[in-house]
């Protein structure tokens, strides 16, 4: 019985033969010596769809912090319900805040999956186009 020739034999059954490494193609573009991703365009339009997606979320939590901002009212005047009410106005305040910082950050990041995407499509079609 050979354990190394039976875990080999397990191994690329399931991830195929991994002695010989298969030829990288990294999209997105080269950089400055870091490493790289492999994606294929309609894996980031998948990514940007989720990212869409996550951006509504986000959207939806701004409009609710708007209501309650428009909504929120002392249950009476005195000083103690004013100044409750204060304490929650500015908490909601910073949370409006992050959340415009959030969608802010969303926007740009959709924006360069965006130029990734039409970068690898670039890249794909100049690859193509040499090889015919």
């Amino acid at each position: 019985m050979d354990i190394i020739g039976d875990a080999a034999s397990a191994i690329k059954a399931v991830w195929g033969d991994l002695t010989t490494p298969p030829e990288p193609t990294v999209y997105g573009g080269g950089g400055g010596g870091g490493g790289g991703f492999e994606m294929s365009p309609d894996e980031l339009q998948s990514v940007i769809g989720l990212w869409k997606e996550e951006l509504q979320k986000v959207s939806d939590d701004g409009d609710k912090i708007e209501d309650i901002l428009f909504e929120l009212m002392p249950p009476g005047e005195d000083e103690v319900s004013s100044s409750y009410v204060d304490a929650g106005m500015d908490s909601l305040h910073s949370l409006k805040k992050q959340n415009e910082s959030m969608k802010e950050y969303i926007v740009g990041y959709i924006a360069k999956l965006e130029l990734a995407k039409t970068k690898t499509m670039a890249t794909d079609a100049a690859n193509t186009m040499r090889s015919t």
